[in-house]
């Protein structure tokens, strides 16, 4: 990709240098302490509800205006929840945007996620969510 079509989505090219020592860095979460049953699911959702992939992550669905239920393969009532307005793909800048995650209320291995416009008004916006049981 050309450094100007990079510029024009809001991010830098990354020196070769950088790249390399990014590359370098990847590690595993062996030595973090985590226990051995531990696990990270995770959902990249379109805002028209559609699942793109996924880890764990079976089904989603948008339930109306700003709403969706992302559902897992395991129990997450438990688990802890990240979510982030984000572009299914790996180019670009998503719109502004914001998240609230929380247990799906009567299906204990489903998450609810509402998303809204940088005003705070609810608005259908793609995500990814994470999971960590």
């Amino acid at each position: 990709m050309s450094s100007a079509r990079a510029r024009s989505r809001g991010q830098p090219v990354p020196a070769e240098e950088a790249a390399a020592r990014a590359e370098a860095e990847h590690t595993t979460c062996a030595g973090a302490g985590m226990p051995l049953t531990a696990r990270v699911l995770f959902a990249v959702v379109n805002s028209d509800g559609v699942l793109v992939r996924g880890l764990g992550a079976a089904s989603a669905n948008r339930l109306s205006t700003g709403m969706y239920q992302v559902v897992f393969d395991q129990d997450v009532t438990g688990a802890s929840f990240v979510g982030t307005v984000g572009l299914p793909g790996s180019a670009g800048l998503a719109p502004a945007g914001q998240v609230a995650v929380a247990g799906r209320t009567g299906i204990p291995n489903a998450v609810f996620v509402t998303t809204f416009d940088g005003a705070g008004t609810s608005a259908d916006r793609p995500f990814h969510l994470a999971v960590l049981s």
